[in-house]
């Protein structure tokens, strides 16, 4: 990649010390409900930072920095991705919601629309919920948009980050 073409990134240098395009941030929120695993964390946070996420938001029983098997997982992208912690989720989507942001849960549900599919607005805040429990019904009636991945397979889901990861490159 030329110089030029990194006018809208800033050069910084990765754990081995190598030059690398950090991306400008986008107009993407990540509210993480109830989070039960911490790699999942870890993972979420590397993928907001590859993807350039304004801000995750960390809500209610969801692992918070610092931790070193958060860190561990997270491959020291901690620092780069702006973060918050807030004990209730359904508090962090209705102030977004209120400051313009548009609220789109991922989850399987009778309202659910197939993500490939919808035209997304940003800012957007994109709600990721419990890996067994999924997201709160009470934060879910908040959303804007409730989309999902469809599923062809025996399981019908996946690990909420390779999910995440999927929504996240389509937004972009």
């Amino acid at each position: 990649m030329s110089l030029k073409k990194l006018s809208n990134s800033v050069l910084r240098k990765n754990a081995e010390g190598r030059l690398s395009a950090g991306l400008k941030k986008r107009e993407i929120f990540l509210v993480l409900d109830n989070i039960r695993s911490v790699h999942n964390v870890g993972a979420l946070f590397r993928t907001a930072d590859a993807v350039g996420v304004r801000k995750i938001y960390l809500c209610g029983i969801t692992a918070k920095p610092p931790r070193s098997d958060l860190d561990k997982t997270a491959c020291k992208t901690i620092p780069y991705v702006d973060w918050e912690y807030q004990k209730s989720t359904y508090q962090t989507i209705k102030k977004l919601k209120i400051s313009g942001v548009k609220i789109i849960a991922l989850e399987q549900s009778n309202q659910s629309q197939d993500f490939r599919t919808i035209n997304y607005q940003k800012p957007l805040a994109l709600v990721l919920g419990n890996e067994v429990l999924g997201i709160n019904l009470k934060n879910l009636k908040l959303a804007d948009q409730i989309i999902d991945i469809p599923m062809s397979g025996f399981a019908n889901s996946l690990n909420v980050t390779t999910a995440a990861g999927i929504i996240l490159y389509q937004l972009i």
